[in-house]
């Protein structure tokens, strides 16, 4: 008797005619199994979250809650409430403390909580002491809180117009700021519009600078400290307060064949002379390095914490000027030599070679806290400052005369 045949090993896909499973292949068996283990799961977890879902078990004991005020049974009622707020609570909770903690830091969170204890030991003394009593000789509690209401109500409204105040007052400043600053460039354009001829040159007609000085005199009265420091570096810089070298029948500043203009101290004329347009001007804190002061009436001018590195000073009057705080590194005060350099005259010429009535008016001056004040500086501002500006000047004046007696 032959055997049958044995199911062939390269054909594991053919089931036996009996059924049995074992000869099922196992791959297949394996990715049903996979299948169903992962569907029944999923079903069982979505069925879990609706049953568990906040939303729908809130919305149950609203019914609830509902249910027992249509019916106006209080335990009902009761348990309505008692399950919609601790749902609510629980859902709302997180996300409030999230923001609660982003919004207020450590020390505000202390503080905010600090004041509601402040708050309720004071309820509890009030209850204690039996403070709550007086209420009713005097009105109720509720008109208590209504009156502080309307006062906190007031201090918000107080509050408010303060802050809309300033702001108001921010906004008016930068709208300030903003004009001045178009003034100033309208003023530059029309100076040189004034003072350059079409080939760029400096004119030299009287009439064109006279309305130049007329222009600066207008805006040095209209413009603070800082627009003052700009126009004046501007016209320094533009060697517009320099006293140029002029030919003598035409009056037309000479080239020094060096691409600028020639320079001459004694009989040199200036585009724009500032004369007393600074007389008592706050300069104040302002950048005023190597600008071209020379000759200029400032009287009682405040120079207070000023820049002034490198500043022509020669001629100028500075009588009764406040230098407080102010940078005078390599300031030029005098021309000469500092032995024979004196204050200008009213009457006499100056010396440029000597010094003589070259150097500036610094009598009754405030040098208080001066910078860098180099020795030939300090020298001569002792010997000519007065006796009550010598006691303000950095280093002392020990040894050194005071020329201008008294």
């Amino acid at each position: 008797m032959t055997n049958p045949p044995d199911p062939s090993p390269s054909n594991p896909a053919i089931e036996s005619t009996n059924g049995n499973p074992e000869l099922i292949p196992s791959q297949d068996t394996d990715d049903v199994s996979a299948v169903s283990q992962t569907q029944i799961p999923d079903r069982q977890n979505t069925n879990s979250k609706a049953l568990a879902d906040p939303s729908i078990v809130t919305l149950s004991a609203i019914a609830v809650l509902i249910v027992g005020l249509v019916l106006d049974n209080n335990w009902v009622i009761l348990a309505g409430v008692i399950v919609t707020l601790l749902l609510s609570v629980s859902v709302i909770w997180s996300p409030l403390q999230q923001w609660f903690q982003k919004s207020l830091s450590q020390g505000q969170r202390s503080q905010l909580t600090a004041v509601c204890g402040v708050i309720a030991a004071m309820v509890g003394i009030a209850a204690l002491t039996g403070f709550t009593k007086a209420f009713d000789s005097v009105g109720s509690l509720a008109e208590w809180i209504g009156a502080l209401g309307q006062i906190l109500i007031a201090i918000l409204a107080v509050y408010i117009a303060w802050r809309q105040y300033v702001i108001s007052k921010d906004l008016t400043i930068q709208q300030n700021t903003i004009t001045q600053q178009q003034t100033i460039d309208a003023y530059f354009q029309g100076i040189c519009d004034l003072a350059l001829d079409d080939e760029g040159l400096l004119e030299d007609w009287p009439q064109e600078r006279a309305f130049c000085e007329g222009r600066t005199a207008a805006i040095l009265n209209s413009i603070d400290a800082g627009g003052k420091a700009k126009v004046l570096r501007f016209l320094s810089q533009s060697k517009l307060l320099t006293p140029l070298k002029r030919d003598r029948h035409l009056g037309r500043p000479i080239l020094d064949g060096y691409g600028g203009y020639q320079e001459e101290r004694a009989y040199g004329v200036r585009v724009i002379a500032l004369n007393v347009m600074l007389a008592g001007a706050n300069l104040a804190g302002t950048d005023l390095r190597w600008t071209e002061l020379s000759e200029a009436n400032m009287v009682q001018a405040n120079l207070s914490h000023c820049d002034l590195a490198g500043a022509n000073l020669s001629r100028t009057i500075l009588y009764k000027a406040n230098l407080s705080g102010s940078d005078l590194q390599g300031v030029r005060l005098f021309y000469g030599s500092l032995e024979t350099a004196s204050p200008r005259s009213r009457t006499e010429p100056p010396d440029y070679r000597t010094g003589v009535h070259t150097g500036a008016v610094v009598e009754g001056a405030n040098f208080t806290g001066v910078q860098r004040l180099g020795e030939q500086q300090r020298h001569y501002c002792c010997s000519w400052c007065g006796e009550q500006s010598r006691r303000t000047i950095p280093g002392g004046c020990d040894g050194i005369a005071n020329k201008l007696g008294g």
